[in-house]
């Protein structure tokens, strides 16, 4: 699965912030790990502290009766179970739940007391002047969390308190909120979130926007489009390679723009002394003796190679170069292709066009003339025997679908990406028969592209080529 430089970077933000959350969690759970006698402390030690408190003094001078009305009251009120045992594990008040032996022992523990053991009405009447410990812990099988306080219990009659420990159990690690309140911490978390949010989601926002325009110039200039440019305007890394890819762009676009400018000037000052070769040698033809006018027919055979050649360079040359913009115009696409079948279409040669005749699609004339000559022409010479040639066009949305399809071989599957490659032909139309000088595909591409549009080919099943131009619709 691929996932989006902007994916993964949340991705890790909201892991991180998952790991401290675990980091928390695992925080609070292990405070009912610890030892036996963990201690409880803070504003939930308090709460707890406060309440044994009262409990202790609603119970004193109490029958069992009375403290086990208690201990259900408060029980209910909380949402845990209040148990009340001796330090010799007798059980003073409260439900009848079977203690495990980690809390008997705990129960038993001897444990130091705050204040004398004399009873007085100060010690009767208020709260203890000492704050008793509390502990936590957790049993297992079921899970269970405990807390306990210990406490001074007064029998009615008695000026001796027994030394007792109260109980609080749950089978939820917050008590229903008695022995840790989530809530604050919850409150917390999602405000850090939001927070991080706020914060996060415009940086990584604006770094993948730019990295998304990086690559999409960068995706451009492979297609040639040398006049793409990025934003320079951030003043990091981004920013550096942003102003590297303007400056590629156009260092490539003058390398290119010159590259074809001297093939243009090579076959503009080449076609004049072809033309004078051409005119010796029909001269020299009607001259010599007919047993020689052989070899004159191969030297003229190859001066017109070598015409074709210069004309099909003349050609790619000219139409790379743009000095001045190309003006697009509404153009009927059924009548450019009539005049074209026309000039390039021999008696005989079979060709099927669908096409309305009132489809219209943006395009310089000559420019698209020549793209659709060369298709036609191509698909003549490699697939004219095997079937029919179909021209078709019709509308996509915004866009104009223009193909040219035969019921040809096709070409190898590993030769379709460079077939728009000038100079590139592959080894089957290597011959001086058919192949040309790779350059007819990649005319073209050039052709269709200074007009705004794109072109792909595309091998048929179960056998046939296609080449699809897609051009802009009149709006």
């Amino acid at each position: 699965m691929r996932f989006s430089l902007y994916t993964k970077i949340l991705l890790w933000f909201f892991l991180n912030l998952i790991v401290l959350g675990a980091v928390m969690l695992v925080f609070f759970n292990f405070q009912f790990r610890l030892a036996p006698d963990s201690p409880i402390r803070g504003e939930s030690g308090m709460r707890i502290d406060v309440i044994a408190q009262m409990m202790t003094l609603e119970m004193n001078d109490q029958t069992k009766g009375d403290r086990d009305a208690i201990l259900d009251r408060y029980s209910e009120i909380y949402q845990v179970d209040f148990l009340l045992y001796s330090i010799d594990g007798v059980q003073l008040a409260g439900k009848d739940i079977t203690l495990p032996d980690e809390i008997k022992a705990i129960v038993r523990r001897s444990a130091s007391w705050s204040g004398g053991s004399q009873r007085t009405s100060s010690r009767r009447q208020g709260f203890p002047r000492r704050r008793q410990p509390i502990f936590s812990t957790r049993t297992s099988n079921p899970t269970r969390y405990w807390v306990g306080v210990r406490v001074p219990v007064y029998e009615k009659g008695s000026s001796e308190p027994v030394r007792s420990t109260l109980l609080a159990v749950s089978d939820s690690m917050t008590g229903r909120g008695l022995f840790f309140d989530p809530t604050p911490w919850v409150v917390m978390i999602v405000t850090i979130l939001g927070l991080s949010a706020l914060l996060w989601f415009p940086f990584v926002r604006s770094l993948t926007r730019t990295i998304k325009q990086m690559t999409s110039a960068t995706e451009q200039i492979a297609e040639e489009r040398f006049d793409v440019r990025v934003d320079e305007g951030r003043r990091d890394e981004l920013g550096r390679l942003g102003r590297a890819v303007n400056h590629l762009a156009m260092r490539l676009s003058g390398y290119v723009t010159g590259q074809k400018r001297f093939l243009g000037d090579i076959s503009h000052e080449l076609n004049s002394p072809l033309a004078r070769m051409q005119l010796a040698l029909g001269i020299l033809e009607e001259r010599v003796d007919p047993k020689n006018r052989a070899y004159v027919a191969d030297a003229q055979e190859e001066v017109r190679l070598m015409s074709d050649l210069v004309s099909e360079l003349l050609a790619y040359a000219k139409a790379g170069l743009k000095s001045t913009p190309i003006e697009l115009q509404r153009i009927k696409l059924h009548s450019l292709i009539e005049d074209v079948l026309a000039r390039e279409v021999t008696d005989g040669q079979k060709i099927e066009v669908e096409v309305d005749r009132e489809l219209m699609a943006m395009a310089e004339p000559g420019l698209l003339s020549r793209a659709l000559a060369n298709l036609i022409r191509n698909s003549v010479r490699y697939a004219g025997e095997a079937g029919p040639i179909r021209v078709t066009a019709k509308a996509q949305g915004d866009n104009i679908s223009l193909k040219v399809s035969d019921s040809g071989p096709g070409v190898p599957e590993s030769e379709t990406d460079r077939l728009f490659d000038p100079f590139h032909r592959f080894e089957s139309h290597r011959s001086r028969q058919t192949g040309g000088a790779g350059l007819g595909l990649a005319i073209v591409k050039t052709c269709v592209e200074a007009c705004q549009g794109s072109v792909i080919a595309r091998n048929l099943k179960p056998a046939g080529f296609e080449v699809e131009i897609v051009l802009k619709k009149p709006s």
